[in-house]
């Protein structure tokens, strides 16, 4: 059964960036510049570990309307960059995960998140409670659409 826990220190750092690189940069040939970005040094990220200490999935959670662009917005959180390795997949480890994020969301004072999902992802974010908003936008070449749920 793999942790979920946050992030701490660089190593768990290391961690989340070989998730990130494995299913965006390999898998979806997102180019690496546009994968690591300035908020990653002040997002809360999420990881989950196997046994062993194989990392297996993770996301960020953003708080902050100044880095979300969205002044005025009160109590409104991005998750971002949710990741999980192919040998991973289809064991609900996703959702754990997305629930994790949320918990941390409400525990900073979050009353509704907002998440940039790839349309393919739509599906599974709408089984969690997420409702799209808005056009579909290409975001590093891959069609996403914004996302919300009241928490």
């Amino acid at each position: 059964m793999p942790v979920i826990r946050v992030a701490e220190g660089a190593s768990d750092l290391e961690l989340v960036r070989a998730v990130r690189r494995e299913v965006f940069v390999v898998e979806q040939n997102v180019p690496e510049g546009l994968e690591y970005d300035e908020l990653d040094a002040t997002s809360l990220h999420v990881l989950a570990v196997a046994e062993d200490g194989t990392p297996l999935g993770t996301g960020r959670l953003i708080h902050g309307a100044e880095a979300l662009g969205l002044t005025g917005v009160v109590g409104r959180v991005l998750l971002g960059r949710l990741a999980v390795v192919k040998a991973a997949r289809r064991t609900g480890l996703g959702v754990e995960l997305v629930r994790a994020i949320e918990q941390a969301g409400r525990e900073r004072g979050a009353v509704e998140l907002e998440l940039h999902a790839q349309v393919q992802a739509l599906g599974f974010y709408e089984r969690l409670g997420y409702a799209a908003e808005g056009p579909v936008y290409p975001d590093a070449g891959i069609p996403h659409r914004t996302m919300t749920r009241v928490l």
